[in-house]
């Protein structure tokens, strides 16, 4: 299958368009040590319908080494207790920039604006660490609404690929 890959950022925090939306029952927060049985939980949940594959098989030892990285963070939104979201943010030093490397909201959330609302914190968050531009990609096996979110939180399209995926 033929998948197109779209790379998007922002070079100020000026370009960004936030869209927090009323989600007085939901929390949005840093997991200060993430274990591998949430990463593996969260990026299970969400990418399972969005072929989500490179690193759905890896084990314990490759998440907690990933996860111990100083560059990673992971952040879950919660509602009542329950996951409800998650993204990851990697920062890359030798340019100065923040990748939303994942993003999601977990199938039951969805079409209720979480989506906009997770997006605008984790550009947020992104931005509280000083970079020079934030950025993230996405591709055709992604969500339908998550191009249009990224463009309408002022994302702007540096460069896309193709390539083939197996079914």
């Amino acid at each position: 299958m033929q998948v197109t890959r779209t790379y998007l950022e922002l070079k100020s925090p000026g370009e960004f368009r936030p869209a927090f939306g009323e989600f007085p029952d939901v929390t949005v927060e840093r997991v200060a040590q993430p274990t591998a049985e949430l990463y593996r939980h969260c990026y299970r949940t969400v990418g399972k319908d969005f072929h989500w594959r490179d690193r759905w098989d890896w084990t314990d030892a490759e998440l907690r080494a990933h996860l111990a990285q100083s560059e990673i963070s992971i952040h879950v939104a919660k509602r009542g207790g329950a996951l409800v979201g998650w993204y990851e943010l990697r920062r890359v030093p030798e340019e100065n920039s923040v990748e939303i490397a994942y993003f999601g909201v977990f199938p039951d959330a969805i079409g209720r604006g979480l989506g906009k609302h997770l997006l605008s914190c984790a550009v947020r968050d992104a931005w509280a660490t000083g970079p020079t531009r934030v950025w993230l990609h996405t591709c055709t096996l992604d969500h339908p609404a998550a191009l249009p979110n990224y463009l309408a939180r002022g994302f702007q399209t540096y460069k896309t690929e193709i390539y083939e995926v197996d079914e």
